[in-house]
């Protein structure tokens, strides 16, 4: 029999998506959004900005400190308006954390999209 010869590999399009970059960064701030129908998808997103941070260099840096920041600052948030929900003023609370951490992914996105750094990514507010 004869061998086939498997054609040399070319790198996918979707191979960038997992390298640290733009394309990665844009993908991170669509699972944070997407976690609000799919939570698990947050996480997967920290994961990602851990993973790439510190190798894309340049502008990018500032968005995964931004995204690192957003998660746990918002999960800080969102603790803290669980517990106050036993006062009524949670809920409000909760809601607010949500624009919030809409609100910074959009404003991410935005930079992103001109190709532009955060100007402080160590913000707590946005």
């Amino acid at each position: 029999m004869s061998e086939i010869n498997p054609e040399p590999s070319t790198p996918r399009k979707t191979d960038s998506w997992l390298e640290p970059g733009s394309a990665n960064v844009m993908v991170i701030y669509i699972l944070y959004l997407a976690s609000f129908v799919i939570g698990i998808s947050g996480l997967i997103g920290l994961v990602f900005a851990y993973v790439n941070r510190g190798k894309a260099g340049g502008y990018i840096e500032t968005h995964y400190t931004w995204l690192i920041r957003t998660f746990w600052i918002g999960l800080l948030y969102a603790l803290i308006s669980a517990v106050l929900m036993m006062l009524v003023i949670g809920f409000v609370l909760m809601i607010a954390v949500a624009v919030w951490f809409i609100v910074r992914c959009i404003i991410g996105l935005q930079a992103l999209g001109r190709n532009e750094p955060i100007k402080n990514p160590e913000s707590w507010i946005i």
